[in-house]
């Protein structure tokens, strides 16, 4: 009887000092400035099965945030200490120049030995992974243009023609090439002899050849 009224009055002076100490892990935010020297908060909300964490930032000119969601209560060392947790897992975000461009799946070092059950996994943000604001915009680079050509004058039209008559090419004309002197030979037709003339004249045709002949034997 003593034994149980012992073990009952320890349970009720140590559950409100448990209690105390869970508390302060929900209602006291874990604060952290990443390497773009954004501030960012860390709230650790769901008791139950599933742990959320909600981290929101807030830079110069930039804004944002992100959830995780796990359960970390997979890892032995987590229900020890759960707020050294978190605390390891903002060491690893603060390293950033984004704290929401960190790995999906984030397990602190002290459940390195625990299952991936234990590890806080990404599951949305205020913009997409992949257009989110990278080191680039932290540190803007100066970009560097190629001076462009300037456009060659245009030349008026009077100038523009001028131009072109120089440029065109004289036509020829069409040369006429003089005939050619040759001398022109006149043939002198031959004398025709007087039995030719004779038998030409007095005998057919088809006996001129042989009245020729005769008259030039009785001629001769």
């Amino acid at each position: 009887m003593w034994i149980q009224a012992t073990a009952l009055l320890l349970a009720c002076c140590l559950w409100p000092a448990e209690a105390q100490r869970r508390q302060s892990i929900w209602d006291e935010p874990i604060k952290f400035n990443t390497k773009a020297k954004d501030s960012c908060t860390m709230i650790i909300t769901g008791q139950g099965e599933y742990t959320r964490l909600r981290m929101s930032c807030q830079g110069a000119k930039r804004s944002y945030w992100c959830e995780y969601v796990g359960t970390p209560q997979a890892c032995r060392a987590y229900s020890k200490n759960p707020r050294h947790y978190f605390v390891q897992m903002s060491w690893i975000l603060r390293k950033h120049y984004n704290a929401c461009q960190a790995p999906r799946e984030i397990k602190p070092h002290m459940c390195r030995m625990a299952s991936d059950d234990s590890q806080m996994i990404f599951s949305g943000a205020s913009f997409s992974r992949s257009e989110a604001p990278s080191r680039t915009e932290a540190r803007p680079a100066v970009q560097t243009r190629r001076p462009q050509r300037p456009p060659t004058p245009t030349r008026p039209d009077s100038a523009r023609q001028a131009n072109a008559k120089t440029v065109r090419m004289p036509q020829r004309g069409k040369t006429t090439q003089a005939p050619s002197s040759q001398p022109i030979t006149t043939t002198t037709p031959p004398v025709e002899s007087t039995p030719k003339r004779m038998a030409r004249q007095y005998c057919w045709r088809s006996l001129q050849g042989v009245c020729t002949y005769v008259i030039g034997l009785f001629r001769s």
